[in-house]
């Protein structure tokens, strides 16, 4: 029995593979009942498969007719369909969301491995321009910098760093300089900004290796290497007239978008120039303390800070044309022309005091042009019968110091070495060692004889009291020796002052 069924289970098996017909056929042909040359066997397998076939579909159409004579069941069958089909195409969109959402992560984070993207509102949208003039950046000597990776690389630094260095924020808790009130000689207060150490080094990148490469006008003396005040003051010795004037809030002038200007016309993308410009720049900030914390609040658009070493190096690339036309303007009336920092000076023989009135007329028609202001307060016309004094020094006969300041000067020093240095102080500064070494070094620049004599009586001082530099007063030391520049030195003092401060 058991071998019956197994059989008979084979038998059915063999009719589900196929058809009934086609099993019988197929065992006729095996007993010997059929054979080939009675049947043609392939053409009676054709017809069987396509009579299966079509009964299968007929079977199916009945089985859809009688599911449509069932309204409710055919419509709950439709419904079931649509609702597998949505879960199937939800499933789908899903994951291909995902998928792109992922590949998006993916080239979001390589792209800022890589990119600057956005930098604060007003400046982000100018990232995309890499357009870079390499043949002039190859002919000033400059660095071929393209991209924002470019500067980073060059300044040795991680793009990520480069980020923080320049991203603006209108709000922040982290400020990148430090700033503090220094007294004018002729009153009010004068807001210095020491850039902090990592910004300062990215500064003095830009100013080594870009800005110092610059040919400056040969009539600007501010801030030049191989130039000083005393070259500033020469040309006006033992003159007739010596007519001074002062560019009024002369840093808060040049803006964000004239300090950018200078880094394009140098040939280099907006990209890089964007960077370069916010590095050098900052914003007027309002210090708020809010539920404990400190605040950093900008208000305004950015500008040159006065006491970053970039500072100096634009504005006498920003004043190239400036310095021509005023130049130019001299000459024809007969006059000389000079300019350190935000001082101008004109000077002339008899023959040219007639000419007074057509230097005041077009210089300050030539300074309003520049998109600068003259102070109307600081015109000084000065004869010889007065003191003609020049960014300090004293030039109607020979450059000299003013007396009166060098008799304070001299009584401060005998009431050092009388008393000491307690409640001592020199034109208000802090540090009365520092200051009287910068003085004795000004002094020497200007007239070497006399100067020998205070910088002796200065440095037997400092070995009384123990004076020790730091290495910022060494290096505005080392800074007067090598380029004489007055202007220099008193910025980099206060930096020296600062770095008491953060200590």
């Amino acid at each position: 029995m058991s071998n019956s069924a197994e059989r008979r289970q084979e038998i059915y098996d063999k009719i589900k593979e196929s058809s009934r017909q086609e099993y019988i056929l197929s065992e006729m042909r095996r007993l010997g009942f059929w054979t080939d040359e009675n049947v043609d066997f392939n053409k009676v397998n054709t017809f069987f498969k396509e009579e299966g076939e079509l009964s299968k579909e007929l079977n199916e159409l009945l089985k859809k007719e009688k599911n449509i004579a069932d309204i409710d069941a055919f419509i709950a069958n439709k419904h079931k369909e649509r609702k597998r089909l949505s879960k199937e195409k939800q499933k789908e969109t899903k994951e291909k969301r995902a998928l792109l959402k992922k590949e998006k992560a993916d080239k979001w984070r390589l792209k800022k491995e890589q990119e600057i993207v956005y930098l604060g509102d007003g400046f982000s949208h100018q990232l995309n321009d890499i357009a870079t003039d390499v043949n002039r950046l190859k002919t000033l000597n400059l660095p071929v910098l393209q991209t924002a990776k470019d500067v980073a690389d060059a300044m040795k630094i991680a793009l990520s760093e480069l980020r923080f260095l320049t991203f603006s924020r209108k709000n922040s808790k982290i400020s990148h300089y430090k700033r503090f009130k220094v007294a004018k000689k002729s009153g009010g207060f004068r807001l210095i900004s020491a850039p902090m150490p990592r910004l300062k080094k990215a500064q003095h990148f830009i100013l080594e290796e870009i800005l110092n490469k610059l040919e400056t006008h040969p009539k600007a003396n501010g801030c030049v290497i191989g130039k000083s005040i005393l070259s500033n003051a020469e040309p006006h010795v033992n003159k007739a007239v010596v007519i001074n004037q002062d560019l009024k809030n002369f840093f808060p002038t040049i803006t964000y978008n004239r300090i950018k200007g200078v880094f394009k016309s140098l040939g280099y993308s907006e990209q890089v120039a964007v960077i370069f410009a916010l590095i050098c720049s900052e914003p007027k900030i309002l210090d708020i303390s809010l539920l404990g914390e400190n605040y950093f609040a900008q208000r305004g658009n950015r500008f040159l800070p006065q006491g970053a070493p970039c500072s100096p190096a634009i504005t006498n690339i920003l004043c190239r044309t400036l310095d021509f036309r005023l130049d130019g303007i001299a000459k024809k009336y007969g006059f000389n022309y000079t300019r350190y920092v935000d001082d101008i000076t004109f000077s002339g023989d008899k023959e040219q005091l007639k000419n007074i009135s057509a230097i005041l007329k077009y210089s300050r028609k030539i300074v309003k042009d520049e998109n600068f202001v003259l102070h109307p307060e600081k015109l000084r016309i000065m004869k010889p019968h007065q003191r003609q004094e020049v960014t300090g020094v004293i030039v109607n006969e020979k450059p000299n110091v003013n007396k009166k300041s060098l008799k304070r000067f001299r009584a401060l020093l005998y009431q050092i070495e009388k008393d000491g240095i307690q409640g001592k102080s020199w034109n208000g500064g802090n540090n009365v060692l520092a200051e009287i070494d910068g003085y004795a070094n000004f002094i020497y620049q200007i007239d070497k004889i006399k100067g020998a004599v205070y910088k002796e009586r200065v440095a037997k001082i400092l070995g009384t009291f123990n004076y020790k530099e730091t290495h910022r007063e060494k290096y505005v030391k080392d800074k007067v020796a090598s380029s004489n520049n007055l202007q220099s030195v008193i910025k980099n003092f206060f930096k020296s002052v600062f770095s008491v401060f953060k200590k």
